[in-house]
């Protein structure tokens, strides 16, 4: 029996690209399938650092935008109409009216102290008294030579006349007797005697005002054995007791030291060169010891010195003022810090000194980091130059033109202004479009920023 056959297959010549791509197939095949692709290959990894970086750039441009678009928080305060005042600041110490030292203009030993510190004293009560032995007996022996020098004057005076007689008697036997008798000589002798008993009685008349000009000066000295007081005040201070011994020189030894009146001190503050232009004599001022600090003590200004003092390269003008005291809660020596009313101005325009600082912030200024770009913001950024442009940085003065901010409708305005006095809170301005009310600029903040 015949089997069937399959019918043969022809064989057809194949096209060489065909052959090519079958030995590629056959080559991956042979090789264990496809190989992987390399990480920079891979479209899924740029696909998501672009869209990263889109969400980046996205929020930057979103704050920058949102910064850029927050208007400024003004704080503003009213111009307002009140009282402003000038004063100076000054340091000095207090000092009795008048204060004497008493001294001894003789040398000696203490015999006896009569007053002590504290102690009210009238003018000539006996302060301190000296040993008088040796000036007693100085008084007794210049009344001595003054006794002897009148009984001398008084024998001057009586050979004086009777030389004065005998010439008399023989002027008057010459003229009796036509010049016979006396002779010339006795008559000359008789001349001179006389003049010799003129000069002795002239000097013993200048021994006897010597002899009483030597008992003027030892009375007086002992009578300055006791010493006493030339003013009517308060004993400061004491030096001296008795037994101590006395010795007078060219400078006389401090015993006392007193005080004329201490119901009125003055006061004495060294005044700084910068302020002494406003202060003058009249002018009201305060001042506080560390004694009462809680109380303020009246004063007024009585002198302003012209000649300056340095110290430490500072020169100061001393400046002295009244004060009472009559309760005698001060005391010489206290320190008191004083406060001079050199100005006082009512019913002006104020504002705030913040005011005359302040300068609006430049628009654009605050989000300037986002046009360096993502790249530079990372960046260190060179240090700015430490200067502002701020106007008013400095303190008002009188008369000078400044520049303040007018809030109108949440918009700064600058007005130009004329400053005059401050007491270091607010100023004195003036200008012709200022009137009160104003709202005056004094800061500025970011928006959202905690007041």
């Amino acid at each position: 029996m015949n089997t069937p056959h399959a019918p043969a297959t022809l064989a057809t010549p194949e096209a060489p690209g065909t052959e090519a791509a079958a030995t590629a197939t056959d080559l991956q095949a042979l090789l264990g399938g496809e190989s992987a692709a390399r990480w920079w290959q891979r479209p899924t990894l740029w696909l998501g650092a672009a869209a990263v970086l889109l969400v980046v750039a996205g929020l930057l441009y979103w704050q920058v935008q949102r910064k850029s678009g927050a208007a400024p928080v003004y704080v503003s305060e009213p111009v307002r109409r009140g009282k402003v005042t000038l004063t100076v600041a000054a340091n000095g110490t207090l000092q009795p009216t008048l204060t004497v030292n008493i001294g001894s203009e003789l040398s000696g030993t203490v015999a006896r102290v009569l007053v002590d510190v504290n102690d009210r004293v009238k003018r000539g009560q006996v302060l301190v008294e000296l040993d008088k032995a040796k000036l007693g007996d100085q008084v007794v022996r210049s009344r001595a030579a003054l006794a002897a020098a009148q009984a001398q004057l008084t024998q001057s005076m009586a050979t004086v006349t009777e030389a004065r007689a005998t010439l008399a008697r023989y002027e008057e036997v010459a003229r009796l007797s036509g010049g016979k008798v006396p002779s010339a000589t006795e008559l000359d002798t008789a001349r001179a005697s006389l003049d010799r008993a003129v000069a002795a009685e002239d000097s013993a008349r200048a021994n006897v005002n010597s002899a009483r000009a030597a008992l003027s000066t030892d009375e007086t000295n002992l009578s300055k054995a006791s010493i006493r007081s030339p003013i009517e005040g308060v004993v400061l201070s004491r030096s001296v007791d008795p037994g101590n011994a006395v010795a007078a020189s060219l400078q006389a030894v401090t015993l006392f030291s007193l005080a004329e009146d201490l119901q009125r001190l003055r006061l004495d503050v060294s005044v700084d060169e910068a302020d002494v232009g406003v202060v003058k004599p009249g002018q009201a001022a305060s001042f506080t010891v560390s004694a009462y600090p809680s109380r303020r003590y009246p004063a007024r200004i009585t002198r302003v010195a012209y000649g300056s003092t340095k110290t430490d390269n500072v020169i100061t003008y001393t400046t002295t003022m009244d004060v009472s005291n009559v309760d005698l809660s001060l005391r010489p020596g206290m320190t008191a810090a004083a406060t001079i009313v050199a100005t006082e101005r009512d019913g002006v325009l104020l504002v705030p000194n913040t005011a005359l600082r302040f300068a609006p912030t430049q628009a654009g200024s605050a989000p300037a980091a986002a046009s360096r770009g993502i790249v530079g913001s990372l960046l260190p950024r060179m240090p700015r130059p430490a200067t502002s442009k701020k106007a008013g940085t400095n303190e008002a003065r009188d008369g000078a033109a400044r520049t303040i901010w007018i809030l109108r409708d949440g918009r700064p305005e600058p007005m130009t202004v004329t400053t005059g006095i401050s007491d270091g809170r607010v100023t004195e301005v003036s200008g012709p479009d200022l009137r009160e009310g104003l709202a005056v600029i004094t800061d500025q903040r970011a928006a959202g920023a905690a007041p």
